[in-house]
Protein backbone atom coordinates (compact mmCIF):
# COMPACT_ATOMS: atom_id res chain seq x y z
CA UNK A 1 0.00 0.00 0.00
CA UNK A 2 1.36 3.57 -0.93
CA UNK A 3 0.78 6.45 1.10
CA UNK A 4 -1.52 8.87 -0.20
CA UNK A 5 0.05 11.91 -2.10
CA UNK A 6 -1.00 15.28 -1.33
CA UNK A 7 -3.77 16.00 -3.45
CA UNK A 8 -5.40 12.75 -2.63
CA UNK A 9 -4.95 14.00 1.49
CA UNK A 10 -8.08 15.89 2.93
CA UNK A 11 -8.06 18.98 2.06
CA UNK A 12 -7.31 21.91 4.79
CA UNK A 13 -10.23 23.89 5.51
CA UNK A 14 -9.16 27.93 5.41
CA UNK A 15 -12.26 29.13 6.73
CA UNK A 16 -12.26 31.50 9.99
CA UNK A 17 -13.41 29.38 13.13
CA UNK A 18 -16.95 30.68 13.67
CA UNK A 19 -17.35 33.78 15.88
CA UNK A 20 -18.62 33.10 19.22
CA UNK A 21 -20.44 37.05 20.59
CA UNK A 22 -19.28 38.43 23.62
CA UNK A 23 -22.08 37.91 26.78
CA UNK A 24 -23.86 41.43 26.52
CA UNK A 25 -24.07 42.06 30.02
CA UNK A 26 -20.69 40.61 31.23
CA UNK A 27 -17.39 41.97 31.47
CA UNK A 28 -14.60 40.03 33.20
CA UNK A 29 -10.69 41.25 33.36
CA UNK A 30 -7.76 40.02 35.04
CA UNK A 31 -4.32 42.10 36.52
CA UNK A 32 -1.96 41.69 38.53
CA UNK A 33 -0.89 43.20 41.90
CA UNK A 34 2.81 45.13 41.81
CA UNK A 35 3.92 46.96 44.60
CA UNK A 36 2.80 49.99 42.66
CA UNK A 37 -0.43 49.26 43.46
CA UNK A 38 -0.02 48.41 46.85
CA UNK A 39 -0.01 51.05 50.62
CA UNK A 40 2.67 50.61 52.74
CA UNK A 41 1.12 47.30 54.10
CA UNK A 42 1.68 45.85 51.16
CA UNK A 43 -2.23 45.56 50.25
CA UNK A 44 -3.83 46.85 47.56
CA UNK A 45 -4.70 50.40 47.52
CA UNK A 46 -8.74 50.84 47.73
CA UNK A 47 -8.77 53.39 45.28
CA UNK A 48 -6.59 51.42 42.92
CA UNK A 49 -9.64 48.46 43.28
CA UNK A 50 -12.21 50.68 43.08
CA UNK A 51 -10.80 51.95 39.58
CA UNK A 52 -10.63 48.11 38.40
CA UNK A 53 -14.14 47.33 39.46
CA UNK A 54 -15.62 51.09 37.86
CA UNK A 55 -13.32 49.78 34.50
CA UNK A 56 -14.96 46.10 34.39
CA UNK A 57 -18.55 47.72 35.39
CA UNK A 58 -18.37 50.09 32.62
CA UNK A 59 -17.44 47.31 29.51
CA UNK A 60 -20.27 45.62 30.75
CA UNK A 61 -21.99 48.67 30.60
CA UNK A 62 -21.39 49.67 27.05
CA UNK A 63 -21.81 46.02 26.19
CA UNK A 64 -25.73 45.78 27.46
CA UNK A 65 -26.60 49.85 26.17
CA UNK A 66 -24.53 49.78 22.92
CA UNK A 67 -23.15 53.33 23.10
CA UNK A 68 -21.55 55.37 25.61
CA UNK A 69 -21.84 55.42 29.32
CA UNK A 70 -20.95 57.51 32.59
CA UNK A 71 -20.88 56.72 35.84
CA UNK A 72 -23.73 58.23 38.07
CA UNK A 73 -22.78 56.18 41.31
CA UNK A 74 -20.71 53.72 43.14
CA UNK A 75 -22.76 51.88 45.99
CA UNK A 76 -22.31 49.69 48.89
CA UNK A 77 -18.39 48.76 48.37
CA UNK A 78 -17.66 46.29 50.45
CA UNK A 79 -13.94 45.13 51.53
CA UNK A 80 -13.83 41.94 52.67
CA UNK A 81 -9.89 40.77 52.18
CA UNK A 82 -6.96 42.06 51.59
CA UNK A 83 -5.40 41.56 47.88
CA UNK A 84 -1.15 41.57 48.57
CA UNK A 85 1.26 42.00 45.81
CA UNK A 86 1.83 38.91 43.75
CA UNK A 87 -2.06 38.03 43.64
CA UNK A 88 -4.17 38.56 40.76
CA UNK A 89 -7.43 40.25 40.94
CA UNK A 90 -9.75 38.79 38.73
CA UNK A 91 -13.08 41.35 38.69
CA UNK A 92 -16.58 39.52 37.09
CA UNK A 93 -18.82 42.86 35.94
CA UNK A 94 -23.00 41.84 35.57
CA UNK A 95 -25.59 44.47 34.62
CA UNK A 96 -28.38 43.17 36.88
CA UNK A 97 -30.86 45.69 36.78
CA UNK A 98 -31.87 48.08 33.82
CA UNK A 99 -34.11 51.69 34.16
CA UNK A 100 -34.82 54.35 30.91
CA UNK A 101 -31.36 54.87 30.44
CA UNK A 102 -29.72 53.51 33.56
CA UNK A 103 -27.70 50.35 34.38
CA UNK A 104 -27.17 49.02 37.46
CA UNK A 105 -23.80 46.83 37.56
CA UNK A 106 -22.47 44.15 40.24
CA UNK A 107 -18.83 43.78 40.56
CA UNK A 108 -17.66 40.74 41.90
CA UNK A 109 -13.64 41.11 43.25
CA UNK A 110 -11.41 37.86 43.92
CA UNK A 111 -8.06 37.57 45.10
CA UNK A 112 -6.42 34.99 43.18
CA UNK A 113 -3.14 33.32 44.52
CA UNK A 114 -1.34 32.61 40.69
CA UNK A 115 0.47 30.17 42.43
CA UNK A 116 -2.31 27.66 43.38
CA UNK A 117 -4.67 29.15 41.34
CA UNK A 118 -7.32 29.54 44.61
CA UNK A 119 -10.14 32.35 44.05
CA UNK A 120 -11.37 34.27 47.44
CA UNK A 121 -13.92 36.92 46.98
CA UNK A 122 -12.13 40.24 48.34
CA UNK A 123 -14.72 42.97 47.56
CA UNK A 124 -17.87 43.62 45.81
CA UNK A 125 -20.16 46.55 44.83
CA UNK A 126 -22.07 48.27 42.89
CA UNK A 127 -22.22 50.52 40.29
CA UNK A 128 -24.69 52.68 38.47
CA UNK A 129 -24.31 53.93 34.70
CA UNK A 130 -26.20 56.22 32.32
CA UNK A 131 -26.41 55.85 28.99
CA UNK A 132 -25.96 58.73 26.52
CA UNK A 133 -26.14 59.54 23.50
CA UNK A 134 -23.65 61.64 21.05
CA UNK A 135 -24.84 65.11 22.91
CA UNK A 136 -24.19 63.82 26.67
CA UNK A 137 -28.21 63.34 27.20
CA UNK A 138 -29.42 60.26 28.75
CA UNK A 139 -30.77 57.82 26.05
CA UNK A 140 -32.87 54.48 26.40
CA UNK A 141 -31.29 51.26 27.00
CA UNK A 142 -32.39 47.56 25.84
CA UNK A 143 -34.04 45.38 28.90
CA UNK A 144 -32.54 42.54 30.25
CA UNK A 145 -33.42 39.21 28.67
CA UNK A 146 -36.51 37.60 30.68
CA UNK A 147 -35.50 36.49 34.25
CA UNK A 148 -32.25 37.70 33.93
CA UNK A 149 -32.87 41.14 36.63
CA UNK A 150 -31.75 40.57 39.81
CA UNK A 151 -31.80 43.61 41.68
CA UNK A 152 -30.12 42.06 44.85
CA UNK A 153 -27.37 39.51 43.12
CA UNK A 154 -25.40 37.92 45.16
CA UNK A 155 -21.52 36.66 43.87
CA UNK A 156 -21.74 34.09 41.26
CA UNK A 157 -18.83 31.83 42.54
CA UNK A 158 -19.56 29.10 39.68
CA UNK A 159 -18.85 31.67 37.23
CA UNK A 160 -15.95 33.16 38.71
CA UNK A 161 -13.42 34.50 36.43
Amino acid sequence: MTDPSPTDAAPHSTAPPPITPAPRSRARMLELVFPKDTNYLGTAFGGWVLSLMDKAASVAAVRHGGGNVVTARMDGVDFRLPIRVGDAVALDAQVVRVGRSSMTVRVDVYRETMTTGEQALATTGTFVFVAVDEAGKPCPVPPLPEGQETPSAQPDHQARP
